[in-house]
């Protein structure tokens, strides 16, 4: 799937090229003959308002109402009396409603003066900052959608916020008079890399893929983040431009990114660092320990909101349950963040120093596992991949061993993935193809596995076909296989 976004300067507006599914999605809503309701949810600057805005603005009567942070009901009612006055062009401006109630009772008048034969898209972006908890906001959309919007057959509302832990629960996951009531969801994500290769050259900017590699563990593929790269400068100096100069576009977007997503942001917080902290993630009793919180509601809540809006993910140990899972930071961003430009790293030179080579190797652990569907797919494993976990093992009578990702496959095989960053072609030593031999011996006599092992490495340029490579190495991949479909 293809997922970029052309910018094209001049006299024509930009138009968006690309997120073909979502694409579809939308065009089914525009040429149905029944009301449709429509929740799409990700996180901040990932592209949600321009994918909606350039699709359906011109496609009818379109009404946008765009929640203000942290602002009052009463400042919320103003902004929608100021757009229902702009968007059905009243004569006389609408004066504030004092509540939700009246606020959509007038809405509904100026719907009745709209032709069964035009479309008409109500869209409400950044819903959450709308629906605040004593607004009454969301329980008056859900009486209005069941008891009047819902039967306008020309109608398309479609309800838009970055607090996707937020959005899943209160909308995709409504026990109230949304329950059920969903007839589609788009779920946006960032790009992959592909998708972000495509998009940098859609705008003239053309860079070798080791290049993209080092900005994608910048950016991680949020196409706001994508706007600011710079023709004709290299990754490192794009970096230093975006992060460390004193106006950069990035160098204070940490605190901000976290206040505007989460209401009491305190202890997602403490979660993002302590995990920043951890190049091989933490389990959940570990995590607790690292960020001094008790385990409870609020603390599984924050978890959850965190997982959901994509800055972490839980891996599962290999063959256990759902407590040993371990936590891993896998937003880019926020990881660069807190390794360099929190703790005021020197740029100068940081990406040729061993800092920089062991964070860029975590870094990479990270993006192999967010593109582990392109790497079962270069494998030739979509239909026997069965699920992916890590595991791992301390030194006892056997030797200790440690496996960040296992395809587990439904064919009696078991791939055991070790990634590597390095600036060249990967040399594998004696010393290293040994290791990684008794790794897969220590797994399958721990496990008592009678399935085939196969060692598999993903590196950025291959590795030397040396004897120990041969020995310890069934299965290679390199960037080629990242930037897959």
């Amino acid at each position: 799937m293809l997922g970029i976004i052309l910018t094209i300067i001049g006299r024509r507006a930009m138009e968006p090229i690309g997120r073909e599914r979502e694409k579809k999605i939308l065009q089914k809503l525009l040429n149905s003959e029944e009301a449709e309701l429509l929740a799409v949810y990700g996180r901040r600057r990932i592209g949600k308002t321009f994918l909606i805005k350039e699709f359906f603005s011109d496609k009818g009567l379109f009404f946008e109402l765009t929640g203000i942070l942290r602002g009052r009901t009463s400042e919320q009612l103003w902004n929608f009396a100021e757009t229902v006055t702009s968007t059905f062009k009243l004569k006389t401006p609408l004066p504030t409603p004092k509540n939700w109630q009246k606020a959509f009772s007038t809405l509904l008048e100026q719907l009745e003066k709209v032709p069964e034969s035009q479309k008409v898209i109500l869209f409400f972006d950044e819903l959450p900052w709308l629906a605040t908890r004593r607004s009454n906001m969301l329980r008056t959309l859900e009486y209005n959608w069941n008891r009047h919007l819902s039967r306008r057959k020309n109608l398309i509302v479609v309800l838009c916020g970055s607090a996707a832990s937020w959005m899943i629960k209160k909308v995709v996951q409504n026990r109230g008079g949304l329950h059920g009531r969903l007839t589609q969801k788009i779920h946006l994500k960032p790009f992959s890399l592909l998708e972000t290769e495509n998009y940098l050259k859609a705008k003239h900017i053309f860079f070798d893929r080791k290049q993209l590699i080092e900005l994608y563990m910048l950016t991680g593929g949020v196409a706001k983040y994508l706007n600011h790269i710079e023709k004709g400068r290299s990754s490192m100096e794009n970096i230093q431009s975006l992060c460390f100069s004193p106006n950069g576009f990035l160098t204070d977007e940490f605190q901000p990114l976290f206040a505007s997503l989460f209401d009491d942001s305190e202890k997602h917080l403490a979660i993002v660092k302590a995990l920043a902290k951890s190049h091989k993630g933490l389990t959940l009793n570990a995590l607790t320990k690292a960020t001094s919180k008790t385990l409870g509601g609020h603390f599984t809540a924050a978890l959850n909101d965190l997982e959901s809006s994509g800055f972490i993910q839980s891996i599962p140990f290999f063959g256990r349950k759902k407590r040993d899972s371990l936590y891993r930071l896998l937003d880019e961003y926020s990881l660069f963040y807190l390794t360099w430009v929190d703790r005021k790293e020197q740029i100068l030179n940081f990406h040729r120093s061993p800092k920089f080579l062991s964070w860029a190797g975590y870094a990479f652990e990270n993006i192999c596992i967010k593109h582990s569907r392109q790497i079962i797919e270069a494998l030739k494993l979509p239909l026997i991949a069965k699920s992916l976990s890590y595991w791992d093992k301390q030194p006892g009578e056997l030797p200790g061993a440690q496996i960040d990702l296992v395809i587990e496959r439904t064919d009696r095989c078991i791939n055991l993935l070790e990634m590597k960053f390095c600036e060249d072609e990967f040399t594998i030593t004696k010393e290293y193809g040994r290791l990684l031999n008794q790794r897969r011996s220590t797994f399958s006599q721990i496990l008592k596995s009678k399935r085939t092992i196969f060692n598999t490495l993903v590196t950025p340029f291959g590795a030397a076909k040396s004897p120990p490579y041969l020995s310890a190495v069934d299965q290679e991949l390199t960037l080629d296989a990242l930037f897959s479909y």
